[in-house]
């Protein structure tokens, strides 16, 4: 089937033609057409199957069809809905700040030439500057959680026009905690309106917050649950937790691997990697939660001009991450959640092209080894690397998550689709609520009425880039107490609050 059988516009084919694409992918063939029709849609795709474009490229039929007249604009009202007087009708909700850029480089890619204006909204950066683009009349807005509840604290953005929200990515933004994030923003949305969710996964917290959010959704599913991209050949090499950098950086000098994403499991891990190949003659750089906006956008442009040949990342880059032609993914390190095993290898052999996935596996990750076969429900290929045989003599010891954190590795016992509860429970000690969060979000979606939509209340007073708000008795959006943030952490709180949430929670440092 080609694009110009899914009802698409001239402008919209011709857009597509230009970026080389003549065939749809299966979840592009099954989502566009109902989209268009203006149905709920809760779609599950391996990652590098088209996922964006599946609702990009109908949306912006959607709101170039159905364009309301421009409106007379007051000097208060140009404030939130600029010059042309139209206000945002469509929301994007990401995890992460690259993947927020990323979508909207779709919109205007295939909106070029179209008469509909976006801008992205994400922590890390400047406020002032977003401000000025939601001045400027856009029509779509995609944005981080956080920083979008920051903006309408201060009002400066209006989400009472919304006729369609996209949640991107949706199981990813529950792994790091921004599930009361979402139900803020819910709370503030028409209670009309198509609603899309895109998940890598159908786990059973995505069906309950698809329960309480979608209106008789069109189910699409095209790929087997968590199975890995076909196209990548996977292989085990084990070595000694010690020579685990030695191996890697033979394995690149010989030609075996060359243009790689390097995954850890700790930021530190990651930056210390990424030093130890610099010393070896091999151009790295370091990606994870703790590196500035500006710092993350210059090593991927690095990485993908070709300017360092390695780019060692923590769990954050396993989704999202837009990288054309990826020949290899490393796990130095194996993930402690099997499916974020899978996550990161498919980062490779996309689009058709074949890719490879390298675990380097040593004794203390055995458990780990034999979680991620049984989820993928076949072993992987092992290869000893001549020179660096196991030494049977060393001790399994426990896996250090942090610098000064050991734990025992979790085996299957211990392991849910998640997170164990003992992972989850806050740093003050308390018990965590055993009913899990997309449970109670959805009986609340159900069961909620939903509140008559004003545009949020200014305050004026309200200056300091990080405080928070929450639903409470007295509004939707009523002042809450600012977080304490540890010394030396507070550009981490300010500009990754989600990521914030989910370590604390988890354990995690990325």
């Amino acid at each position: 089937m080609s694009f110009a059988r899914l009802g698409l516009k001239a402008e919209l084919l011709r857009a597509v033609a230009s970026q080389g694409y003549t065939d749809p992918t299966p979840v592009q063939e099954r989502a566009i057409p109902i989209v268009l029709e203006g149905r709920d849609v809760l779609a599950s795709a391996q990652t590098g199957t088209g996922k964006t474009a599946a609702f990009v490229l109908p949306i912006l039929q959607l709101l170039t069809t159905t364009r309301p007249a421009p409106r007379p604009v007051s000097p208060n009202q140009r404030r939130l809905h600029g010059a042309t007087g139209l206000p945002i009708r469509c929301l994007v909700l990401t995890p992460t700040r690259e993947l927020a850029l990323q979508v909207e480089e779709s919109v205007r890619t295939y909106g070029a030439g179209q008469p509909v204006r976006s801008t992205t909204i994400y922590g890390g950066v400047g406020f002032q500057p977003q401000v000025t683009a939601l001045r400027h009349g856009p029509e779509i807005v995609v944005a981080t959680p956080g920083r979008l509840l920051d903006h309408a604290g201060r009002g400066t953005i209006d989400l009472s026009s919304i006729q369609i929200l996209v949640l991107d990515e949706a199981d990813r933004m529950l792994d790091m905690g921004f599930i009361h994030d979402i139900r803020r923003v819910l709370a503030l949305l028409p209670a009309r309106r198509q609603n899309l969710l895109f998940s890598a996964t159908f786990s059973d917290e995505i069906r309950t917050l698809a329960a309480g959010l979608l209106d008789h959704p069109a189910e699409i599913e095209v790929a087997r649950r968590n199975a890995p991209i076909e196209l990548v050949r996977q292989v085990v090499h084990p070595v000694d937790r010690e020579r685990k950098r030695e191996l890697l950086s033979h394995l690149i000098r010989g030609g075996r691997i060359d243009r790689a994403l390097v995954f850890t499991r700790t930021k530190h891990g990651a930056n210390r990697l990424a030093e130890q190949l610099g010393h070896d003659g091999i151009a790295a750089a370091a990606i994870h939660g703790n590196k500035s906006q500006s710092q993350r956008v210059r090593a991927l442009d690095d990485f993908k001009s070709g300017r360092v040949a390695i780019l060692v990342a923590t769990e954050i880059a396993a989704r999202g991450l837009d990288i054309d032609g990826l020949p290899h993914v490393v796990n130095f390190e194996l993930p402690t959640v099997p499916e974020d095993y899978v996550h990161r290898i498919g980062r490779t052999g996309r689009a058709g092209l074949e890719g490879d996935a390298v675990s380097l596996v040593c004794i203390d990750e055995a458990g780990l080894l034999d979680e991620i076969q049984r989820l993928l429900r076949q072993p992987i290929a092992r290869e000893v690397v001549p020179g660096f045989e196991v030494d049977r003599s060393i001790k399994r010891e426990p896996i250090r998550f942090r610098s000064n954190d050991v734990r025992p590795p979790l085996g299957r016992h211990q392991m849910t689709a998640r997170r164990p509860v003992e992972a989850r429970r806050p740093a003050d000690g308390r018990r965590p609520n055993p009913r899990p969060a997309a449970a109670r979000i959805g009986a609340t979606l159900r069961t909620q009425p939903r509140p008559e939509q004003k545009p949020p209340h200014r305050n004026k007073s309200r200056h300091a880039q990080g405080s928070s708000f929450r639903p409470s008795a007295a509004g939707p959006m009523a002042r809450s107490p600012r977080p304490q943030v540890p010394a030396g952490r507070e550009d981490q709180m300010r500009s990754l609050p989600g990521e914030r949430i989910a370590r604390l929670g988890t354990g995690r440092t990325d």
